[in-house]
């Protein structure tokens, strides 16, 4: 089987989380071929891969939405019909426009996205919805927003698409508009693995954005949801990491018929065998996470600050990339502003070699699904202090109902710097009852979240894929 993965702003340009997880889960499958297709930011970027590719990497396919900005118009006169200028008006009201007729136009007929947002069509349709639906918007403001926001994914849709078996979108988005481009033009079904909720993610960073006039905030928001919904919409399968981002997915408009939740999984072996710290006089905490606004690092920070008043023998270790330049320095600013001491910055490292020299490790984020590094953690017997996003309460505690083992960690609520002090000092200042908590986390792991059981599931969700298509098909 040829599987076309689309993936947004990760592999192959950016190390772990999501990259490391696909990047596994395409070597586990050598007996199909894959087919990467890349959604990247810039094209400065273009064959920078951080991962050396497995040999089952049939084709790679790289496509950089800030390219949209070196568009060249091309001299076009468009005559659209009836049903056309009402999807162009919805698609740019983002009100779930229908998405094969735009296919049609922009993938199909080649319409040029630059030449389109420049002609007196896309004015007088413009004009039309700031007079009935923004009368009282600056129509400046307002062209230059829209076009900002449609130019990107107009691109997007007049790219090459890649031939494969099926599409399958690990996340909503670009990407899962791309399964839904890649669907129909070549007639074969699509799924979307989302490992966070793209749609509420987007919409935290668009709340949170000075660059985004706050005028328009909600019309972004409104953007991102029709993305999903429309790859919502023709999807035969829609997975999640658990139950509640299943649920989630449901509340946003997924048909529930169409969702299952399946667990991540880690490499077990590789991390059995790593022994827990000895006792080297203090008490070492790691952080293996991307330097990035929604793993929010600041807070840890002010809490570590905190903690090393209460416990002064602890150090903590941030190990990960420079996901945002501007926000890593502002982390690095602050570790001087409040002059902290033991706070190292590692980089990248090998989570296998380091693991075993930390007591704990911790994870401050604003948004998660089902976090790799968690995990990871507990296959190396070292228990965990995680905020209260995703599924990360449940992994600390207990998964399901048969699940007794006990707390592998603490559970805090997000950017609570007094709750995370909290923890990390009760975490610190109790070895014996630290080192129980670890081998819980390890149990935890062995019992619910192997590799291999992951891997089964999904294998058997592309042929359920297949049988839906089919059935679907025939109708």
């Amino acid at each position: 089987m040829r599987i076309c993965v689309i993936l947004e702003g990760c592999y192959p340009y950016v190390t772990g989380g999501v990259s490391s997880w696909i990047h596994q889960y395409i070597q586990a499958m050598p007996q199909h071929e894959f087919v990467i297709w890349a959604i990247g930011a810039s094209s400065e970027i273009r064959g920078k891969f951080k991962y050396t590719l497995p040999d089952n990497v049939v084709e790679v396919n790289e496509i950089f939405l800030g390219d949209a900005l070196k568009l060249i118009p091309a001299p076009q006169k468009y005559r659209f019909s009836p049903e056309e200028v009402q999807v162009l008006y919805d698609f740019i009201n983002c009100n779930n426009p229908h998405w094969e007729v735009l296919f049609e136009m922009y993938a199909q007929a080649r319409i040029a996205p630059v030449s389109f947002l420049q002609s007196e069509s896309f004015l007088d349709i413009l004009t039309e919805l700031c007079e009935k639906e923004y009368p009282y918007t600056a129509f400046s403001d307002f062209f230059h927003t829209v076009r900002s926001m449609l130019l990107p994914i107009l691109h997007v849709l007049s790219s090459e698409v890649p031939r494969a078996d099926v599409y399958h979108a690990i996340a909503t988005g670009y990407s899962g508009i791309l399964a839904r481009l890649g669907s129909y033009t070549y007639h074969v079904p699509y799924l979307i693995t989302e490992h966070g909720i793209y749609t509420r993610e987007r919409e935290e960073e668009i709340i949170r954005a000075k660059w985004v006039n706050p005028a328009f905030k909600k019309l972004w928001v409104k953007f991102f949801y029709m993305l999903s919904d429309g790859a919502y919409e023709k999807a035969s399968m829609i997975t999640s990491l658990f139950s509640g981002a299943m649920q989630i997915q449901i509340d946003m408009g997924c048909d529930p018929a169409k969702c299952v939740y399946i667990g991540n999984g880690i490499r077990y072996e590789r991390f059995r065998d790593i022994p827990q710290k000895p006792d080297n006089g203090y008490v070492d905490i790691g952080a293996v996470l991307r330097i990035a606004p929604i793993k929010d690092v600041k807070t840890m920070i002010y809490a570590f600050a905190d903690l090393k008043i209460r416990v002064p023998n602890t150090r903590l270790f941030i190990a990960g990339p420079e996901d945002d330049k501007e926000y890593a320095q502002e982390c690095y600013d602050l570790v001087e502003q409040l002059q902290v001491q033991d706070v190292i910055f590692l980089g990248l490292i090998n989570v296998t070699e380091w693991l075993g020299k930390f007591d704990f490790t911790m994870l401050s984020s604003i948004s998660e699904g089902m976090p790799l590094s968690v995990l990871e953690s507990f296959g190396a017997a070292c228990p965990v202090i995680t905020t209260d996003v995703g599924c990360c309460k449940e992994l600390v505690n207990a998964v399901a109902e048969d699940d007794d083992l006990g707390p592998a960690g603490y559970c805090v609520p997000p950017m609570h710097v007094q709750a995370m002090t909290d923890a990390m000092a009760r975490m610190a200042l109790h070895p014996v009852e630290r080192r129980q908590m670890g081998l819980t986390g390890r149990k935890r792991v062995e019992k619910y979240f192997l590799h291999e059981d992951m891997l089964r599931r999904y294998l058997k969700v592309y042929d359920e894929v297949f049988e839906r298509w089919q059935e679907s098909d025939s109708v």
